[in-house]
């Protein structure tokens, strides 16, 4: 039975392989796309990803069902814990200028199978979302000819009582959706001129509601005789910035654009600090003025800003509302339909997904064979299923990612920066590094047990210490932790922080409602959990981080990655336990196909070196015994002369 189960070197490999993180070339700079998207550009689509049906839909629902009118706290909050995951974005942007956004900044710092995971569920999240928005604007066109469109379909096409599928085909949304990927398959230029169009128009409508609106704005609204500001508590707030969260899901369309734009390390972290904060102004200052120009508690939720013109008398307003409605809708498309095939992309070329998917058409410069398999896809999904089962899936699958992209931003910030060549030694031979084996071409390491002494001593030695090295100031009281290699005991400490975030938003979550603790076991696992949490901060913390470096940086590293991770996982765990089933589902899938293709056609894997047969010789020396006079010898490519060429099982004694 022994003989079936695996060895333990053999484990420990496979989990290397599992763990291994992505090769960057020496010149990130260097991509088969076309550079040609300026600040501006990537700015415009950040918008055109945030600033969607949200604006016109959202703010009414959550004033009227959630948190009344200080849904403008909300959005505030929410605008808040949006910028710590986009910051984190930003800085992984500028650095690694490459296509794939958090599949891409996961595979770099954390490992292989991690950034395929979240590649998969970023492809689910990008389909379903661009199918969603796709009915939402054939539902909202419709509606303008009171559902003309609707009800000739069902008469002359007929309807479905099947579970997720939809009642009806909706041949509007299939057709916006191939329109869209026609146009995306023109290039890079062309979409961004698209965008723009799309974006100035729904621009200039915000801006018509704004002042229109505060013309017409009345305080009173606010008042008590209204139900005031916070009819509904910070009960009402808080859950209302869950909800207002998911408006600002689209501003990673910039990271996915990188390997587009002309130069990422200043555009990338500018267009989405700028993006982010329109969008964060245009959701507040909308809010305040649907909630002053009619009473909160009387707004229609499925279209709050075009009935409060109404009934203000205005009733044309609605048109314009109407218009603007659609072309932000357009922009979402567009950025689905952008980001989707290069993250698509990202992940062929890295050998994880079928190759296919990997080509660029020459002229054009953009992968064309993933826009247009995934604009079919996606035009099918909205043909034919019932999407709202599945709309959940875009939080789950965004805050995972987020989530991730947050652990990674510490993971490599306190990792060594690689160097290109070893120094050579003070009398001007070679160090002990690793060199390359003329006979098998593969970096080979020969160092002796002292060398290795003589170097941790002369790193202590040194007065500058290296990103991931023990702080000076911490070493008298935790002199222990110097024997790690630099980052190892970071790592740990992320890990470790990552389990107590679970742990601690678990409690919060289900604590009282599902898990019933006494008041004391709550009280207790809360303070456990949360010294855990803190632990693992000031681990992090104590260690040295990389300074200097050319391109943006997040400020205040580990604590504002780690706000970041505790706000994704609570939101996590707030969404119902059939998205976690359907969730669960999907990664099985992503699984196989990881397993099933992924880690036998990875370009990681083609690396790495193929397992070589080792050989171990001795000098024997009949005057002593073996246990005293054995010496290792290096080995060589020939056998040396008047030696037994043995392998370590035949070794006689």
């Amino acid at each position: 039975m022994a003989r079936w189960l695996p060895r333990s070197a053999d484990l420990t490999r496979f989990c290397q392989k599992l763990n291994r993180v992505k090769t960057l070339e020496d010149d990130m700079m260097e991509t088969s796309f076309n550079r040609c998207l300026s600040t501006i550009d990537l700015t415009l689509l950040g918008i055109g990803g945030m600033v969607g049906s949200g604006l016109y839909v959202l703010t009414g629902t959550v004033a009227k069902e959630i948190a009344g009118p200080a849904v403008i706290v909300s959005f505030i909050i929410a605008g808040f814990a949006s910028l710590l995951a986009a910051l984190c974005y930003a800085e992984f942007g500028a650095r690694v200028p490459k296509t794939g956004s958090a599949y891409m900044f996961t595979y770099v710092s954390v490992g292989e199978i991690w950034a395929f995971l979240i590649g998969w569920n970023v492809l689910l999240e990008y389909m379903i979302g661009g199918a969603a928005v796709a009915r939402a604007w054939s539902g909202y066109l419709d509606s303008i000819f009171n559902h003309k469109i609707k009800n000739f379909t069902e008469t002359h096409v007929g309807t479905w009582q099947v579970p997720f599928l939809a009642h009806y085909p909706d041949f509007l949304a299939a057709a916006i959706l191939l329109v869209a990927t026609a146009f995306i398959s023109f290039g890079a230029k062309v979409s961004s001129w698209l965008n723009h169009v799309f974006s100035a128009i729904s621009m200039g409508v915000i801006l018509f509601i704004l002042i229109m609106g505060f013309v017409l704005a009345q305080p009173k609204n606010w008042s008590a005789q209204e139900g005031g500001f916070a009819p509904y508590g910070l009960s009402g707030i808080m859950a209302g910035t869950a909800t207002c969260f998911y408006a600002f899901v689209g501003f990673d369309v910039i990271a996915a654009s990188s390997e587009e734009a002309r130069n990422p390390q200043r555009a990338v972290p500018r267009a989405i600090a700028f993006s982010l904060g329109l969008a964060t102004g245009a959701y507040i200052l909308v809010s305040v003025v649907l909630t002053l120009m009619v009473p909160w508690h009387t707004l229609d939720p499925d279209s709050a800003l075009a009935d409060a013109f109404y009934r203000r008398g205005y009733a044309w307003a609605g048109f314009l509302v109407a218009a603007g409605s659609i072309c932000a809708m357009n922009t979402v498309l567009l950025s689905n339909l952008f980001s989707l095939p290069r993250i698509v992309y990202a992940m062929a070329e890295d050998g994880l997904f079928f190759q296919v998917f990997s080509r660029v058409h020459p002229r054009t410069q953009v992968p064309v064979v993933g826009i247009v398999v995934f604009g079919l896809l996606m035009a099918l999904l909205a043909l034919v299923f019932d999407l709202e089962a599945l709309v959940q899936f875009l939080s789950i699958g965004t805050l995972l990612a987020y989530t991730f992209v947050a652990a990674s931003i510490i993971v490599l910030r306190f990792q060594q920066q690689k160097v290109d060549a070893p120094a050579p030694a003070a009398d001007g031979r070679p160090s002990p590094q690793p060199h390359e084996d003329p006979s098998t071409g593969e970096l080979k390491e020969y160092e002796s047990f002292s060398d290795k002494l003589q170097l941790v001593d002369r790193d202590k030695s040194k007065e500058h210490r290296e990103p991931g090295q023990l702080k000076a100031a911490f070493e008298p009281y935790l002199e222990f932790l110097s024997d790690f290699y630099p980052g190892e005991v970071v790592t740990v400490a992320v890990v470790t922080l990552m389990v107590s975030t679970i742990c601690l938003c678990s409690i919060l979550v289900f604590g009282n409602t599902h898990l019933h603790l006494p008041t004391w076991s709550y009280s207790l696992l809360l303070v456990l959990f949360s010294l855990g949490f803190l632990l693992s901060l000031l681990l992090i913390w104590a260690h040295e981080q990389q300074h200097g470096t050319q391109t943006f940086q997040i400020p205040l590293v580990p604590l504002s990655p780690a706000l970041s991770i505790v706000l994704n996982i609570y939101l996590m765990l707030k969404l119902s336990y059939m998205t976690w089933l359907r969730f669960a589902v999907w990664l099985l899938l992503g699984l196989l196909v990881y397993f099933g293709y992924g880690i036998w056609h990875s370009k990681e894997n083609l690396r790495e070196p193929r397992p070589q047969r080792v050989s171990a010789r001795y000098v024997v020396f009949p005057s002593g015994s073996l246990e005293e006079r054995v010496q290792a010898v290096q080995p060589s490519s020939q056998p040396a002369a008047g030696l037994p060429d043995t392998d370590t099982d035949d070794c006689k004694r």
